[in-house]
């Protein structure tokens, strides 16, 4: 029989896998193929954190695959060349492939087709990715929603997510393949400096770690969700998110998973519920990206390209070290940095932080979660921040500021967030550890703090910066 080609991309997992499975039928060999396409027009490069993620759930699947005497292919260069000229070797008849988010993507895949048709090779491609194919959430009049409570609606009317696919039983691979890269030669890890130590303290990745931290999560973290998810010093987050984005795990997994943990009792309804609106968050931002594709770029609310952004390098790169002055908004870049995560309404409140209080363009502040982010997703990470900056589809509104000190005491409130990333102010009382200028001298001597040396002083005061970015958001009203 001839062997038929699996061509990997952000789906680096072999359950649940709709492209593996029907590639599998009959028993049909298997060789795997994953191209490092860095060349196609319109394909963002990765940011740093994320190639290094990629590397280390390559060699997962790596030896996953190998597990069934499957080999993986390594090739970098543009798809549309590669994936023929690896089909051609093969003689294959059948490629099959998941689709992938991202306009520039769909065009380098439909290249590919095209040339695999020209060969005379079938072609089946599946949705891996999502739980509902973008294109089928759909007002009543047949639009896609533009706010997150409609889609939401509107996506518990629609199909019911499929179930997820088992593993099929007798993985076969193909007798002979065409030579692999190796993929040290691809230098997506850092080496001078080698600036991922606190990642590989942080992280495992690949199929097996996904699941079991999903398990965990379902065991230990998802009850009490609902209402202490926001706290970032909590076990009540799952950190899975980078094992979605790279398709260690799949979206229907994580649902089917949820929903039998609240079904048999093992965790309360409310809790499961609010998990699942977050995926459907999830889905929501990657079904604006298919109707949006410009979505990193432009403002989804046009009356912003009017809006008076600063350029400010400065209080860029404060922002970016974790130098504002701020304990909250400092330790989640400080986070990032070192962990390439960072948890969720800390998001929030540093993205508001910049758009808002620094009034810098929130395109800077995309861009620099791309590059250090491990779970930087192409509709996730832009729609988030114009969710935050208020210039989304469904944006917050701007003049919706978070408080980045009342942030920390309601979320953080003994402070055990900001001492671990901000160590330098970890023996500060947690009376004042979201706010260390307004404590006296004698309790800043003892915590061995001094001001504007050790630890910055604010950039800005929030109230001044909050009348400042209200009367930004006035020069724009009625455009």
């Amino acid at each position: 029989m001839a062997p038929a080609l699996l061509w990997f991309r952000d789906d680096l997992r072999l359950k649940d896998n709709p492209a593996l499975t029907a590639a599998a039928e009959g028993g049909r060999p298997l060789a795997a193929l994953y191209v490092l396409d860095e060349d196609s027009p319109g394909i963002r490069p990765l940011g740093g954190a994320a190639r290094w993620w990629l590397a280390q759930s390559l060699r997962a699947l790596q030896e996953a695959l190998a597990a069934h005497r499957i080999p993986l292919i390594l090739k970098r260069g543009r798809a549309v060349s590669i994936v023929p000229e690896v089909a051609q070797a093969l003689s294959c008849e059948l490629v099959a492939f998941n689709s992938r988010p991202g306009a520039g993507e769909a065009k380098a895949d439909a290249a590919v087709i095209a040339a695999l048709d020209a060969q005379g090779r079938a072609v089946r491609t599946f949705n891996g990715h999502l739980l509902h194919a973008p294109g089928s959430v759909r007002t009543a009049s047949g639009g896609l929603p533009r706010t997150f409570t409609a889609f939401h609606r509107a996506a518990q009317r629609a199909a019911r997510p499929r179930p997820p696919l088992r593993l099929p039983a007798d993985l076969a691979g193909a007798a002979r393949t065409p030579a692999s890269e190796k993929l040290e030669d691809w230098d997506l890890e850092p080496s001078s400096p080698d600036w991922a130590c606190g990642f590989r303290e942080a992280w495992t990745c690949g199929e097996k770690e996904a699941h079991g931290r999903l398990l965990d999560f379902i065991k230990s973290g998802l009850k009490g969700y609902a209402t202490r998810r926001d706290n970032p010093g909590s076990e009540h987050v799952s950190r899975l998110s980078p094992h979605l984005r790279w398709g260690e795990l799949s979206p229907n997994q994580v649902l089917h998973a949820i929903r039998h943990a609240a079904e048999t009792g093992t965790v309360p309804h409310g809790d499961a519920e609010k998990f699942e609106a977050e995926l459907y968050w999830r889905e929501f931002s990657h079904h604006v990206l298919s109707a949006e594709p410009d979505l990193a770029r432009r403002n989804l609310q046009p009356r912003f390209d009017h809006f008076p952004w600063r350029e400010c390098p400065g209080e860029l790169k404060a922002w970016q070290r974790g130098c504002t002055g701020y304990p909250l908004v400092d330790a989640g870049l400080r986070q990032l940095w070192q962990t390439g995560w960072m948890h969720n309404r800390v998001r929030l409140v540093v993205g508001s932080f910049l758009a808002k209080h620094l009034l810098i363009d929130w395109r800077e502040g995309e861009a620099w979660f791309w590059d250090t982010l491990v779970d930087a997703d192409p509709a996730n990470n832009p729609g988030n921040w114009q969710w935050v900056a208020g210039t989304g589809v469904d944006a917050a509104p701007y003049f919706r500021i978070f408080n980045p000190i009342l942030q920390g005491e309601k979320f953080d409130p003994d402070g055990d967030y900001v001492r671990a990333f901000v160590p330098e102010l970890a023996k500060l009382p947690k009376s004042v550890i979201h706010q260390p200028w307004s404590a006296d001298e004698a309790t800043l001597t003892r915590a061995g703090v001094r001001l504007g040396t050790t630890y910055p002083k604010p950039v800005i005061a929030h109230e001044l910066a909050r009348d400042r970015a209200l009367r930004a958001f006035d020069h724009i009203k009625g455009k």
